[in-house]
């Protein structure tokens, strides 16, 4: 049995009305060659891949059903993808093209990529870059 959420139209305060829709991957793991250490090429390692996307939609969806999602999977799947094409010097070349292949997705209006590489340093969580469509912590509204 199916129990029906009940619609709460007018009782909301316009402060509290939603502003942002974010889909989140966070430390998404991968395998990359990646780095320009002799060590590291040619030795794929472990990276860790976080990507923030803010969607122009702010609408719920009308019915409660796959159609209506933006697709996790398309994002998941293009991160790994990439990182598996080919071997890369920096995170930063990885980093931009996973945020040009997101960018150009349907209904982005901002986006944040962030990469780092947990076995570096036994002294620190990771070292890694971030690049994001905005200045700051969040986009403007």
């Amino acid at each position: 049995m199916t129990a029906t959420v009940p619609k709460l139209s007018g009782l909301v305060p316009d402060d509290l009305t939603v502003r942002s829709t974010r889909i989140i991957l966070e430390g998404l793991e991968v395998q990359a060659d990646i780095g320009f250490h002799d060590f590291e090429i040619g030795a794929p390692q472990r990276l860790l891949v976080s990507v923030e996307v803010w969607l122009n939609d702010l609408a719920p969806p009308v019915e409660d059903h796959p159609a209506e999602a933006w697709n996790y999977d398309f994002l998941r799947t293009e991160v790994a993808e990439l990182a598996a094409a080919r071997r890369y010097n920096l995170q930063e070349t990885l980093a931009h093209a996973i945020f040009e292949r997101v960018a150009a997705f349907h209904g982005v209006r901002a986006l944040r990529v962030r990469l780092s590489k947990p076995d570096v340093y036994p002294d620190a969580e990771a070292v890694g870059v971030e690049v994001a469509s905005f200045a700051g912590l969040w986009p403007d509204s």
